[in-house]
């Protein structure tokens, strides 16, 4: 990959997500990886690692299981990336589950619940 043609690490990041995203949902033939959303990519400034927040849905035992099944991808995960990027080499992988989405939730049922709770003025 020429200097020209590097991407810059939010781009890349972007490129990364939507790549794996596809991936998980087309071609990841694990059982073990259910509901699975890829929330987000962090991409180191010299490009060779990578941190893929991924949001699991199901119970803790469903999250600890999809997590795993994609750690075990990881190599396949890599490898479709740089075959779809076009890169010479492929970011290293970090999978992290992100509890982002769920702390939203729980909230928001907190929130709701503290309305009905109140009294009308």
């Amino acid at each position: 990959m020429t200097r020209s043609h590097r991407h810059r690490p939010e781009r890349l990041g972007a490129l990364i997500q939507e790549s794996i995203a596809e991936a998980i949902a087309t071609q990841l033939k694990d059982p073990r990886v259910g509901f699975v959303t890829v929330t987000g990519v962090t991409v180191s400034p010299d490009s060779s690692h990578a941190t893929v927040r991924i949001s699991v849905m199901g119970s803790e035992q469903e999250k600890a299981s999809a997590m795993e099944g994609l750690s075990n991808a990881r190599g396949f995960l890599r490898t479709h990336l740089a075959r779809n990027l076009r890169m010479r080499s492929a970011p290293e992988l970090h999978l992290v589950l992100d509890r982002g989405l769920e702390h939203a939730s729980r909230i928001e049922t907190i929130i709701q619940q503290i309305k009905q709770e109140e009294p009308e003025p």
